[in-house]
C-alpha cells in the first residue's frame, strides 16, 4: 500500500509490468492524439475521454493485463481500464495512483447474464485512479462504462434517477452519472463498493498482494469461455438496446 509520507511524484509515474507506457503501442497513441502538446487539463480530459468512450466496456482475460494488451483488446472493465489510463497519464507526467475494492457482484446482473452469479464470488475486485491535478487527488472512476452502451441502459429505464444498481452500474441517478471529467471527481460505480483497501503506488503491488477474483477451473473457464458470453451480452445491449 502506498506510503503518502514518503512518496515522491516520481512514485507516481513511474512505468511497471502492467503500466507499459514505452510500449510502441502506447506512445503511437499519444504521437497521433497530440497529446504531448496540450496542456495539463486537456491531456487529462482527452485521455479520460479516450478510455471512457473509445476503448469500450468489455470483459478481458485477466485483471493484471499490461495496459498495451487492453489498447490492443480495445474494450476493458474497472481494473483493466484503469490500468490503461494510469499508464496514459503517467506518458504525459501526470501523476496517477491506484485505489483499490471490492463491489458487489449484484451491480453486474443484466451485463451478465444470471445463470453466471453461480461462478461468480459476492464480491468482485474493482479499482479506480486517483490523478493528482491542480493541486489535489482526484478520483476517476466514471471512465469504466462508455457512453453508447450507457444511453442504452438510460433508455431502458427513462424515469430511473435515483439509486439505481446493474448492467454494470451503480449510480445516485442513472440519467444524470457523474461520469464526465470537468476538473473534478467522475463516478459510475462507486455505489456499489464494499470493501475499501486503500491507495497503492501501482495496480501490480494491488495483484501481488490482494490476487485476482477467480481462481482454478472457475479461472480457466472464465477466461476460454464465460467472458466471451458476457461480452456479447454486452455487445448486443450496446447494438440494439435492453428487450
Amino acid at each position: 500500500m502506498a506510503d503518502n509520507t514518503t512518496n515522491t511524484a516520481d512514485n507516481y509515474l513511474a512505468t511497471t509490468r502492467m503500466l507499459d507506457y514505452r510500449h510502441p503501442a502506447i506512445q503511437q497513441l499519444i504521437q497521433q492524439r497530440g497529446w504531448h502538446q496540450q496542456d495539463t487539463r486537456q491531456q487529462i480530459a482527452e485521455v479520460y475521454r479516450f478510455v471512457r468512450d473509445e476503448i469500450r466496456f468489455g470483459y478481458n482475460a485477466d485483471d493484471s493485463l499490461r495496459a498495451s494488451e487492453v489498447l490492443s483488446d480495445g474494450y476493458g472493465q474497472c481494473n483493466t481500464k484503469g490500468t490503461l489510463l494510469m499508464a496514459l497519464l503517467r506518458a504525459l507526467g501526470i501523476p496517477a495512483r491506484f485505489h483499490g475494492f471490492t463491489i458487489y457482484n449484484e451491480l453486474q446482473k443484466g451485463a451478465i447474464p444470471l445463470w453466471m452469479f453461480a461462478f461468480a464470488p459476492a464480491r468482485i475486485l474493482h479499482s479506480w485512479v486517483e490523478i493528482y491535478y491542480d493541486g489535489r487527488w482526484l478520483e476517476i472512476e466514471g471512465y469504466i462504462i462508455d457512453q453508447p452502451y450507457l444511453q442504452q441502459v438510460q433508455k431502458a429505464f427513462a424515469s430511473e434517477c435515483e439509486a439505481f444498481s446493474g448492467y454494470g452500474i451503480a449510480t445516485p441517478c442513472l440519467q444524470k452519472p457523474q461520469n464526465d471529467w470537468l476538473g473534478g471527481n467522475t463516478y459510475i460505480q462507486k455505489e456499489g463498493i464494499a470493501d475499501d483497501y486503500g491507495v497503492y503506488n501501482t495496480p501490480d503491488e494491488f495483484y501481488a498482494a490482494m490476487g485476482t477474483n477467480l481462481r482454478g477451473f472457475k479461472r480457466i473457464l472464465y477466461r476460454c469461455l464465460l467472458r466471451h458470453l458476457m461480452n456479447i451480452n454486452v455487445r448486443k445491449i450496446r447494438r440494439a438496446g435492453i428487450r
